[in-house]
């Protein structure tokens, strides 16, 4: 059943760690199966609630996954083999556009609304027991969500949106609870998911956001939490539309207890409207992060939720980092008001770069999809073949292992600094890599 490994420890600690390492080195394989708790117990001369107890410790912790009579296995993709491990190194020379980053020159100088935001710290220190969310951060939060008709609920600011995915996803539920994901989707969401102690169930994606039809059959199967996002899907580009936003919220009124996570990906940095869920179902949230538009470095989000789902989720964090800096979140405020950015400029800058690319590579017959952000995704026949060929031509993409549990392989192209003169060599490139390779048997 283990092969060659065999299971160790007399305390339920000591027997989850050795499994959960042995996991980690490559010992003991994704789908592998685990000895029933009985068996490994005599074997172990423990007694059988010691195991039961490690091998809870190691489902909560995303390690393994247990499906009844079935038995106890190594997830496919579990925690400790995070998708970033699945990544393509850039030799030197090679062009990266495999790093999902922005286009630094549309960044904002962030120096004078530090300077502004640590001279009132100086004036007036933040101490321990004031306020953790800025009023004017809030004020002006509140009305940019207004403005696209997010519901109203109370604010609270984390350390970016995958902080405020994995303190709302706490909030409300257990190791074992299922959570509908976007597939292909956010290759960090879909890892933190399960290092949650939690199960991922595929929702498929196409131009307009979630299926509907999947969004149904995920959640009738049991599902608590549904994940979306609701522009500039990472890494497809899809955008919630108003149809299919109207469809997803006439499915989240049959399943009204459903938690609804929105992820506003691309604020700040698309020229589409937002077509927001958030209100249909009990509980929900809706996060728009800075990092996009403003500097990754910017560790900030904006969380708003029904009262219950933000109470949890401020009261959690008194307990551990207790605020975020409020010195950071003056300078994103005065970003903000002083309008560091033009929105409507990032996003045609960033719009057409992507264009280009998907009409150049649709003149070379090789679909992509990117209707907004940042990315375009490139389906192919032969995933690693077709990054392996790219890097050998001089180009660094995505491999999109990093970003699936179901659909089918691809690649992720970030088109952020992409300029319009290597729009066509890299079509050429890419049209070229993801045909199949020559027959060289010679059959």
């Amino acid at each position: 059943m283990l092969g060659e490994y065999r299971i160790t420890g007399r305390r339920a600690a000591e027997i989850a760690a050795g499994i959960e390492a042995a996991v980690g080195s490559g010992a003991l394989e994704p789908g592998q199966l685990l000895p029933p708790m009985r068996e490994l117990a005599i074997e172990l001369g423990v007694n059988p609630n010691t195991v039961a107890a490690a091998y809870r410790t190691l489902r909560e912790r995303g390690v393994i996954e247990t499906a009844g009579r079935r038995g106890s296995r190594v997830r496919p993709k579990p925690a400790t083999t995070a998708r970033e491990y699945v990544r393509t190194d850039v030799p030197a020379g090679v062009r990266d556009l495999a790093n999902g980053n922005p286009d630094p020159a549309l960044l904002p100088p962030l120096g004078p609304a530090f300077a502004a935001a640590t001279e009132r710290g100086d004036r007036d220190p933040v101490l321990y027991g004031d306020e953790p969310v800025d009023p004017e951060l809030a004020r002006i939060a509140r009305a940019q969500l207004d403005a696209d008709g997010v519901a109203e609920g109370p604010l609270a600011v984390t350390s970016g949106s995958l902080d405020a995915i994995e303190r709302v996803l706490a909030a409300h539920l257990r190791p074992g609870d299922t959570v509908a994901v976007e597939d292909p989707g956010w290759r960090s969401a879909l890892d933190l998911v399960p290092a949650l102690g939690l199960r991922t169930a595929p929702v498929g994606v196409d131009d307009e956001g979630p299926l509907p039809d999947d969004v149904r059959r995920v959640l009738g199967a049991g599902a608590r939490a549904l994940l979306v996002t609701d522009r500039a899907q990472n890494p497809t580009g899809a955008a919630v539309s108003a149809t299919r936003a109207r469809v997803l919220r006439s499915v989240l009124r049959e399943y009204p207890r459903t938690l609804l996570i929105e992820d506003d990906h691309g604020h700040a940095i698309v020229d589409v409207p937002l077509r927001p869920l958030a209100g249909i179902t009990q509980h929900w949230a809706f996060i728009r992060s800075a990092a996009k538009a403003y500097g990754p470095d910017l560790r900030l989000a904006v969380l708003t939720g029904d009262e219950v789902t933000v109470d949890r989720v401020r009261g959690r964090q008194r307990l551990g980092p207790g605020w975020v800096s409020l010195t950071l979140q003056r300078a994103v405020a005065r970003l903000w008001a002083d309008g560091a950015i033009d929105p409507a400029a990032v996003a045609a800058r960033y719009g057409s770069r992507r264009c280009l690319l998907i009409d150049a590579l649709a003149e070379r017959g090789v679909t992509a999809r990117g209707h907004t952000g940042m990315n375009v995704w490139v389906p192919v026949p032969d995933e690693t073949g077709a990054v392996s060929r790219l890097l050998h031509a001089g180009w660094a993409v995505a491999p999109g292992a990093r970003f699936r549990l179901n659909s089918g392989p691809g690649m992720r192209v970030t088109v952020s600094t992409l300029t319009e003169a290597e729009t066509g060599p890299l079509a050429d490139a890419i049209a070229s890599a993801v045909r199949p390779a020559p027959d060289r048997s010679g059959v």
